[in-house]
This record gives structure tokens, sequence and C-alpha cells, in this order.
């Protein structure tokens, strides 16, 4: 969990001040036709952005290796976890054995363990391949197996469909938002002399980290980000609690200081960039709190999709993104990783007023429970249809107004263990006014939200309303806002 709050201050520290200007041109430019583009880019009057066929070029793929440095590091963290954690990491050919003729099971281990600690090992799967020249479906391949390798060979207790799922799709989906992020500090990081560029990249992305140490010349043009649009802003202040009811859980801590990082990544409208890999787009968000660590982690990313254009000011991207969601508020718990189609879109109402708009809907494999004192286990897993809304008004250089709304519903065909419903709702708010230069102030209020019905603990509703105020940083003018 350090190592992700991290990333998150290193990240706002340098990616986002140096973010691409955006150029002071009236909303109405039309984008180049493909084809055009192309030869653009051949002729160099689009600068930032790869031919066809070249964004994943760079140095030959390296099967063997990847495989090697996966197990190497499982071993090493077996026996870290053997040395430090328990007898269950205390493996041997007959326990190999055993699992391999094992039905898989759903865990209850503790649950920030399941939902935090295992996504972030898939991560570091999925970033050695991805480091190692693979693509997005190959390095999710390479999540996968390894994944399977470790419930099977990692741990003594029979192999878990959850953390096969959590571990590998989530894994991925979070692997390749660090992985770009790492690049984007290593591109565009340069107000830090170039060895710290290197170790902060190291924090983000371990695996690129580790490989750039040992071939940096090799890595030196692994791959091509097609300079995207981004837009990022770090947030740190304080809330007090307006109203809460905790129902079995423990009593809340009334006022709290927090941390809030959040990165858009491959905004819809920049002339010449388009969306042809997975995660070409992607929004990040991280809050950690001293209430209880970390309280959120959001990250979403279009997987398969492309860009439109309606009218002179309208753009936008539509497809099937690929989420992971972990949201743990005082009082309840819930993990989400999920498929779903949506939309990203911005739409200028002036010409210094625009709305940015994404809307998703889809199924994820859920995991919802209660935080209690007496039990680090209360949850259960299921496969829970899910949907967002987020909005933000851009009021020129001066503020902006964020809304944004999150669904969780699990009923009695949708779970895989138990029966009974479970309906989480998450909002946010925020003004967020600029003060001077890169330097804003926030009033945001944040809901959470949780009706659960369960045939053995009955009926219960939880429920905490927070208002907080925040200094702001955000390098980027316009509050986010593309113009082209």
């Amino acid at each position: 969990m350090i190592g992700i709050v991290l990333t998150a201050l290193l990240a706002a520290g340098t990616i986002s001040a140096r973010a691409d200007p955006v150029p002071d041109e009236p909303p109405g430019r039309k984008f180049l036709s493909e084809a055009a583009l192309e030869q653009a880019v051949l002729r160099g009057e689009v600068q930032g952005r790869a031919p066809r066929g070249a964004e994943e070029s760079g140095h030959d793929r390296r099967f063997a290796r990847t495989a090697l440095e996966i197990a190497g590091f499982q071993f090493l963290l077996n026996r870290f976890d053997s040395r430090f954690i328990g007898s269950e990491y205390d493996v041997s050919l007959a326990s190999i054995r055993r699992n391999l003729h094992s039905s898989w099971t759903v865990d209850h281990d503790p649950f920030r363990v399941n939902q935090l600690g295992h996504p972030y090992q898939g991560s570091v799967y999925y970033g050695l391949a991805r480091s190692n020249g693979f693509n997005f479906w190959e390095s999710f391949g390479f999540a996968f197996a390894g994944s399977a390798l470790w419930e099977i060979a990692g741990e003594t207790t029979p192999p878990s469909k959850n953390d096969q799922i959590t571990t590998s799709i989530g894994g991925t989906f979070l692997g390749e938002s660090l992985f770009r992020m790492a690049r984007l500090m290593l591109e565009r990081g340069s107000v830090l002399p170039p060895r710290w560029r290197e170790l902060a990249a190291a924090a983000i992305s371990p695996p690129l980290g580790f490989h750039r140490a040992i071939e940096r010349e090799r890595l030196a043009a692994d791959f091509i980000s097609n300079s995207p649009a981004i837009y990022s802003r770090l947030q740190a202040g304080f809330s007090g609690t307006l109203k809460s009811h905790v129902g079995r859980s423990l009593s809340v801590k009334e006022n709290e200081a927090a941390l809030d990082f959040s990165l858009d990544y491959g905004l819809p409208g920049k002339p010449g960039y388009q969306y042809r890999r997975p995660f070409d787009y992607f929004s990040f968000q991280l809050r950690a709190s001293s209430a209880g660590g970390v309280e959120s982690l959001t990250d979403r990313g279009l997987i398969i999709g492309s860009s439109y254009e309606a009218g002179p000011a309208l753009r936008g991207i539509w497809g099937l993104y690929g989420s992971f969601d972990y949201l743990a508020p005082q009082t309840f718990r819930i993990s989400s990783t999920a498929l779903s189609l949506g939309s990203t879109a911005q739409l200028w109402l002036s010409r210094s007023v625009a709305l940015q708009v994404h809307g998703s809907a889809g199924v994820g494999y859920t995991s919802t429970g209660t935080i209690r004192s007496s039990a680090d286990r209360d949850y259960n897993y299921g496969f829970a249809p899910q949907a967002l809304l987020a909005m933000r008004l851009v009021l020129g250089n001066v503020a902006s107004f964020d809304v944004t709304a999150r669904e969780y519903f699990a009923g009695r065909l949708a779970r895989s263990d138990t029966g009974g419903t479970d309906h989480v709702l998450r909002g946010e708010a925020a003004l967020t006014v600029r003060l001077r230069r890169n330097h804003a102030i926030a009033l945001k209020y944040i809901t959470s939200r949780r009706n659960a019905s369960f045939a053995d603990l009955g009926s219960q509703s939880q429920r905490q309303d927070m208002l907080g105020i925040y200094y702001t940083f955000q390098p980027a003018d316009g509050f986010g806002a593309v113009r082209w």
C-alpha cells in the first residue's frame, strides 16, 4: 500500500508538471482523415505519434526470460511470506501435487490481501512481460499464467478462483496504468535530474525500473506514447463527518486527513491521437486517509473502441472498458474487477466552458463486506451489475465542478457463494477554484452508502457522508479541457 501511495505522489509531482500545453484554438477544428494523418506523420508534420504498426516496436520479446523472472519473483515472495506471515507458504512437492488435483475454491483471506495485494502482485507479473517487449494481450497471458502458478505452487492452500480473477485481470488493468505512468515520468519528468527520474519511474512500475537498471540502452525506445492529452491533480486536506450510520461496523473517526490523486490519460479531442491499443485512454484515482489507509483506488481504461465526433464542438470515444475498483470507507468495503460498455466525451458549450462526461455500465466480479473489529473475513463474492457516471464542468481557467457516482448491485441470482442482495453507492461532488497559477482550493463532498440483506445476517444499512476542504495542485490550464 505504501508503494501505491508513493506512485500517486511521484506521478503528481512530475508527470502533471510536464503535461503538454493545450493550444489556444477555438473548438471546431476538424480531425485529419486517417490516411492523411498517416502521411502527415511520415512527413514529420505531426509530432509525438508513431506511424501505423510502430506503436509496440522497440526491442525483441523475450519469452524465456520473462517466465524465469516471474518464477524468480514468486520464489522470493514465497520465501518472504513463509518467514514473516505463516506456514501456509511452506510449499512442498506434496502440496503442489495436492493443489494440482484440487478443485478451485473461493477463499476468504483478509480483504486487503485479496483485493489490493493480489491485484498489485498481478501487476508485477504483467509489468515484467510488458517491459520485456510484449504488448497488452501477451502480457495479460503472462499475468494469467503467473497467477495460476502461484495458486498451485506458491501456497499450500487450495487454489482460489477469486484470486485468479483479481490477480490476472485486475493486475493487468492496474499494471498497464502503472506502466504508462512510469513511461510518462521518463518522457515528461525533465524537471527532475535523470537519476531521480529513473528512481521515480521505478517506484511507479518496479518491473520497468528493474529492466532499465540492467539494460537501459535496449529500453530507450521500448514504448511510444503518441503524446496523449493528460490531466492530473493532487489534493491534500481534511474532511469531517456530516452523517454516519455504521450498522454492524466499527465506530467511525469523525475527522480525517486525506491525500487524493487523479490522472486522466488520453483525453479525447487531441489532433492526431488515436485509440488503437488497450488503455490509450485510462482514468486513475487514488485516495488515502488517516482513518483507514488506502480508502479508494479506481482504474478504468478503454480496451477496445474508437473515437467519434458530432458537430463542431463534440469529440469522444466509445467501446469496451476494463476497470478495477477498490473502495474502503470506514464502514464497509467493496472491490470489483469489471468489463463495461461506455463512452467518454467532451462538449464545448461555449468558447470557454466545456463539459466532460463518462458513462458506462457492465458486470464485475465483486466482493463486498462490513469492516468489523471481530473479523477481517466478513465479505462475500459474486458477479454484480455496476454503473458509473462522471461529469466535469470546466469554467475556463477559473473553476471546475465534478460529480461522480458509482453503483454496484449484487442480487440473488448474481451471488456466487451466498444468497441475498447487496447495493452500494459511492458519490463525490467537488468544486475547485483556482487561486493562483498552479494552485487551487477545493470543497469536496463524499457519500458512501450500502444496503444489504442476507439470510444469515439479516438486513443492514450503512452510510457515511463527509465534507472536506483541500489544497489542490494542478499544473494544466483549463482544468483538463482539451482544445482542437
